[in-house]
């Protein structure tokens, strides 16, 4: 199945994709958008075009679990996802996802601007080779 994550963010959000037999996930772009029903419009659309079976979406919680004022905007942004595309939406933890595409750029010596380009699509392939980690290992 072709799935889709995103990394939702207030300026930028990534996106990635995996393969049908969900083996690699690879990073697609990073969409610049400050308006959430734009946006949202603009994933939907790059998810028919990526022909997305399930869309992931990342839901940033606190270390401790609970969720603040950036999950309750994922959660709008879900619902707006919703109703404009047939796509399930799942929601996957994302803690840490954004520091960890960090370290993976600062590793391949990704700096400045080139990396600010990236790191939101890289946290989005994280996000969903978690999520694929989970299939595999859940069945």
């Amino acid at each position: 199945m072709i799935i889709m994550s995103i990394d939702y963010g207030r300026a930028r959000t990534g996106i990635a994709v995996c393969d049908k037999d969900e083996v690699v996930a690879s990073p697609v772009t990073t969409i610049k958008e400050y308006n959430m029903d734009s946006l949202a419009a603009k994933v939907t659309e790059l998810a028919r075009e990526k022909k997305a079976q399930e869309l992931v979406l990342g839901l940033p919680r606190n270390m401790d679990g609970s969720e603040g004022e950036s999950a309750a905007n994922v959660r709008v942004f879900r619902e707006k996802l919703m109703a404009l595309c047939d796509i399930p939406v799942t929601l996957r933890d994302e803690r840490c996802t954004t520091v960890t595409a960090y370290e993976y750029l600062n590793m391949n010596n990704k700096r400045g601007k080139k990396r600010k380009e990236v790191v939101d699509s890289v946290a989005a392939v994280i996000i969903l080779e978690d999520y694929l980690s989970y299939r595999r290992n859940r069945s």
